[in-house]
């Protein structure tokens, strides 16, 4: 598709009832107005998530704008979105880094993921959707989803809840209110608001004392009580008195500069880690994908396929340069139902404001200075949500737990990825947690699925018929055989 854009009417707010099309526009000043809402709906996450991992959050935003121009372009301009930090990989990164992995390792491991992900989308493009949807069916993908988010749990309760618990709960507290209380936009970007409020409190409470608390990796300690230099079993960090807001590296950087960048680099046993978060990505971008066609009344399946490969493909982009991962946002989503604008324009231009601000040095250190204890706030609301985005797809394809073949590969998977329990195949080679959850499910599932055949329909557990003449959302929750109505 050529860059280019028809005016829609007058280039005024579209009539009741009609909408902006991808290949539309408003006039400039106006599609300029909705692409600084985009770059709001996007940008809490898409910072905060850089940060939860250890990555540049300038980085990050930065490609994200040029992972947004690349998805578009590879798309056709049919279906807008904005691809910003995906948190699915939050779970394997902290697993990685626990590991003794560092930043390297991390995206070397998440581009490899990336180009499973571009190969799963050319795959879906030439073999179609009902392939992917009976190798992951709704009861494998949702578990997939529900693992990640919260096996993170310990994350909260371990590293950023404990750097200051009130101003978490004073975060946590404030983060529900506005997503409960208030309406439309601003509800979409509660967690900005909240990490706003959080940032500005740990401000205020400096002025009346420090806080004594633990930072991952400062102060670090033996068991003498000897200052070591490397964080280990024998050199732990230990709690003293600390701001909680520390804006020295903020006035040190300058405004305008390159964002730091790394190579990747390629551990096996960090890339096995990283692989499952490639079934909750396809889960995702496809949902997001049938979202905008219901929204545009446009069949938008001919380019699934091609939307889940372009994000794998911006994925290995923004990784390649020590960027974080990327999917489509389902906040930029809210921005079109809410403002029935749906050209890609707008798109352009958010994903030019957000390169601008990747070159802002400045900016970054600020976001790199959040409060440990804010971050504790968000992310017990953040986490939570991914883990809930599970429960979501279950209920949406009405999976049936009174099945044993649905039930019990999730219970276990799900037990084995909060608990982070740990498979030795080798003394190199451990699996644990997501990526042992994951396996767990969806083996789990095809096998019960294979021994329980002769049992399948309606005489037999119940599972084999969701909804007799429907077909569920997302293709069927199991196999169709002989007998299924």
């Amino acid at each position: 598709m050529a860059i280019g854009w028809k005016l829609h009417g007058d280039g005024r707010t579209p009539p009741p009832g009609e909408v902006v099309a991808p290949d539309e526009r408003l006039s400039w000043p106006r599609t300029a107005g909705i692409g600084a809402q985009h770059v709001v709906a996007m940008f809490g996450a898409t910072f905060v998530f850089p940060v939860v991992m250890g990555l540049d959050p300038n980085l990050s935003i930065m490609m994200s704008g040029l992972a947004t121009i690349l998805f578009l372009l590879i798309v056709g301009g049919q279906v807008p979105s904005y691809l910003g930090t995906s948190a699915s990989f939050v779970g394997a990164v902290a697993a990685i880094r626990a590991a003794g992995g560092d930043s390297g390792t991390v995206t070397g491991a998440i581009l490899v993921a990336g180009a499973v992900l571009a190969v799963a989308g050319l795959a879906i493009h030439f073999l179609g959707a009902e392939v992917l949807h009976r190798v992951f069916p709704p009861v494998v993908t949702g578990a997939v989803v529900m693992l990640i988010g919260f096996n993170l749990a310990p994350v909260v309760a371990r590293v950023y809840w404990p750097q200051d618990q009130w101003v978490a709960l004073a975060t946590l507290v404030f983060a529900v209110l506005c997503t409960v209380l208030l309406r439309g936009f601003w509800a979409r970007v509660s967690i900005l608001l909240a990490l706003v409020f959080g940032f500005a409190l740990s401000w205020v409470l400096d002025l009346a004392g420090k806080v004594t608390s633990v930072l991952p990796g400062q102060n670090l300690l033996d068991a003498a009580g000897r200052a070591c230099a490397k964080e280990g079993p024998y050199c732990v960090a230990t709690a003293f008195p600390h701001d909680r807001v520390n804006l020295a590296a903020v006035r040190e950087a300058s405004w305008f500069g390159l964002p730091e960048f790394h190579a990747p680099d390629f551990k096996t046993s960090a890339i096995l880690l990283a692989l499952p978060p490639v079934i909750a990505l396809i889960a995702e971008n496809t949902g997001h994908v049938k979202a905008v066609a219901a929204m545009t009344d446009r069949d938008l399946d001919p380019v699934m396929g091609r939307a889940v490969a372009a994000d794998g493909v911006a994925t290995m982009l923004a990784t390649g340069v020590g960027g974080s991962p990327t999917t489509t946002y389902a906040e930029n989503i809210g921005v079109m139902a809410a403002t029935r604008v749906y050209s890609t324009a707008a798109y352009y231009v958010a994903a030019l404001v957000a390169i601008a601000f990747g070159l802002c040095p400045k900016f970054g250190a600020l976001v790199a200075a959040t409060p440990g204890g804010v971050l504790g706030g968000i992310t017990v609301v953040l986490y939570g949500m991914i883990g809930l985005l599970g429960a979501k797809i279950w209920i949406e394809n009405r999976v049936d737990f009174a099945d044993p073949v649905n039930l019990v590969p999730v219970a276990a998977a799900i037990i084995l990825a909060i608990g982070d329990v740990t498979l030795r195949i080798t003394d190199g080679f451990p699996l644990q947690g997501i990526a042992l959850g994951t396996l767990a499910v969806l083996l789990g599932y095809h096998a019960l699925n294979a021994v329980a055949g002769a049992r399948r329909g309606p005489e037999g557990t119940g599972a084999g018929i969701i909804a007799p003449g429907e077909r569920e959302i997302g293709g069927p929750v199991r196999p169709p055989t002989e007998g299924d109505g």
